[in-house]
């Protein structure tokens, strides 16, 4: 592989792109992150994603070193470099580099850094079968709306779940799911209910989460924006993931036990298929 990136305003083979040890993003977790869908070349779900970005850098004081028309365009330029047909392009932004203190530097330049991933999004071989999801403690800090850098536990809950036989995590929290290691969870009750958590401190605010949530009223289906339990969660009548890159993905098994038919269930494809047909209408 040999992808051309984006670092600081130079267009660099990703093998020639260098950041200094000093970076905060580095150092601190400094950084915030934004990953954005593409498909047939074009950017899904774009605006969204932008408005989360400017959330993240305002939250922590971090000045974006482009402009939106000029963060859009580099989008498009680095889909045209690398000549990506389908998969995402990663974005983050840290407060860049400076000797290291705790307290945040002053007039210090942002690093902000893009690449591509190309990967399947539309035809994803989990989406026939489903997925399998273990449940784990959520040991991360309150302040999950912020889209930052600071991996690690999603990381160790995830592997945690590879361990127990399970594809991915869901994480808790006083008795209720806040959300998966890397996605939004879902659930349909056995009434034909999609229920999500309602959008807080505790969750990040998930744009493809946001769009499910109107295609589903907008088709009917009665949504309600509340925390759900594990054992609500093992007894639900489906259950789904959203993310940026895995659109909407059944869940088939919680904790071994299975949901539903233990099959992607109707609600869930039906959600996946408004949302790719919508999103491709209106990608950029």
């Amino acid at each position: 592989m040999n992808r051309i990136v984006y670092l600081n305003g130079a267009w660099l083979e990703e093998a020639d792109a260098k950041i200094s040890i000093f970076d905060r993003g580095f150092l601190f977790a400094d950084a915030i992150y934004e990953v954005t869908a593409v498909i047939g070349g074009k950017l899904i779900d774009y605006a969204g994603h932008a408005a989360r970005l400017q959330h993240s850098t305002t939250e922590l004081g971090i000045r974006c070193p482009l402009d939106p028309d000029a963060l859009l365009a580099v989008h498009r330029d680095i889909v045209l470099r690398n000549a990506v047909d389908e998969g995402l392009i990663y974005l983050q932004i840290s407060r860049g580099a400076a000797d290291r203190d705790f307290a945040y530097p002053e007039n210090t330049t942002p690093t902000l850094v893009l690449f591509t991933q190309a990967k399947p999004v539309l035809n994803n071989p989990r989406i026939k079968t489903g997925i399998s999801i273990a449940t784990l403690p959520d040991w991360r800090w309150e302040r999950r709306d912020i889209k930052t850098v600071q991996l690690l536990y999603p990381s160790m809950a995830k592997m945690e779940a590879v361990n127990r036989g399970a594809d991915d995590a869901w994480l808790v929290e006083d008795g209720f799911v806040t959300e998966g290691s890397a996605a939004t969870a879902h659930i349909v009750t056995r009434d034909g209910t999609l229920v999500t958590r309602p959008l807080s401190n505790a969750i990040l605010h998930g744009i493809t989460r946001a769009s499910i949530i109107d295609l589903a009223r907008n088709a009917g289906i009665a949504v309600e924006e509340r925390a759900f339990t594990v054992d609500e969660a093992r007894a639900a009548a489906e259950a789904f993931i959203t993310s940026a890159t895995n659109f909407v993905l059944p869940v088939v098994r919680i904790d071994g036990q299975t949901i539903g038919d233990g099959v992607p269930g109707p609600i869930s494809k039906r959600l996946r298929a408004a949302y790719i047909e919508s999103r491709l209408a209106s990608a950029i």
